[in-house]
């Protein structure tokens, strides 16, 4: 009698006591039951353990893993997988938040009734440190666009992904080489993609903290190169290379010129034009949705 999960969902924190508990909230709202909240501890030296452990105590179906030494979110989300025993994996951060509760349900239907599809993912509201809302967006949904822009942009949301654990492990997992890149999710995506098809739901699945992201100048200029390291690596298995190449050249010499966050926007438009549109449909509560085509 097998007494697995069918679904594993990760969670990786360091010191979030004061957040992670509003996710793991949020993952237990959840209509589908049959999971496990697998929490990777990555050292905290803060009181989310014991957040963690009471959580545990209240439901068998969250479980922490702690790690020794700080192995960082690569290493974490790694040892988290290779630790779930569940078919499917999902993903959330310590400081994002599941919006809808159906979100679990309608991935897992999906890939039970779609078995040559690896990943699905989901739409997006972004929200600043106090939860006011700041945008929210799709991604493009069907196989074929996604793969057609992949080179280009990120076509998943990380924390509102669902995936196979068995074309992870064919994919060779994460590569911890990545990990201060912020680019391990999608360097997965593309080895992923030569294993199956791709989904977005156009369905807002996440509040996705803003905030957080580090936009110091270096770390940024050192993503932008390791981006087009990473499209040079995959330029054979899919489409519009020179372009995306491009365009993330464009985009690391633009991230010298000394201009202020008001004038960006004038340079969008260039850029659209240039390159086409993003993998992004935007929608603010005051303007209509805009489908933006691959």
């Amino acid at each position: 009698m097998n007494n697995s999960p069918l679904v594993s969902i990760i969670l990786p924190t360091h010191n979030r006591s004061s957040l992670i508990g509003g996710s793991i909230e949020s993952v237990l709202s959840q209509t589908f039951r049959d999971f496990e909240l697998v929490v990777v501890n990555d050292g905290s030296t803060d009181n989310t353990r014991k957040v963690v452990d009471d959580f545990s105590m209240r439901d068998f179906r969250v479980r922490q893993v702690v790690n020794k030494t700080n192995l960082g979110l690569v290493g974490s989300l790694n040892k988290g997988v290779e630790n779930a025993k569940g078919k499917y994996i999902a993903r959330i951060d310590d400081d994002d938040r599941w919006c809808d509760k159906e979100k679990l349900e309608k991935q897992i239907t999906f890939l039970e009734s779609n078995s040559d599809y690896v990943v699905t993912g989901g739409g997006v509201i972004d929200v600043d440190a106090t939860g006011k809302e700041i945008t929210r967006f799709f991604l493009l949904d069907h196989d074929e666009h996604l793969k057609n822009v992949i080179l280009l942009h990120n076509p998943f949301a990380h924390s509102a992904v669902v995936f196979r654990k068995d074309a992870w492990e064919k994919a060779g997992g994460y590569d911890e080489e990545l990990s201060s890149t912020n680019c391990e999710d999608w360097d997965l995506w593309l080895r992923m993609g030569k294993l199956g098809k791709f989904y977005n739901f156009q369905e807002y699945f996440i509040r996705y903290l803003r905030d957080r992201q580090n936009k110091s100048n270096f770390n940024v200029r050192h993503t932008l190169m390791v981006n087009n390291r990473l499209r040079k690596k995959y330029r054979n298995d899919y489409p519009n290379f020179w372009k995306a190449y491009v365009m993330g050249l464009a985009l690391y010499l633009f991230s010298f010129l000394p201009i202020g966050e008001s004038l960006k926007p004038f340079f969008s438009a260039p850029r659209r034009i240039i390159f086409g549109n993003p993998v992004y449909v935007y929608k603010t509560q005051n303007t209509k949705k805009i489908r933006n085509k691959p």
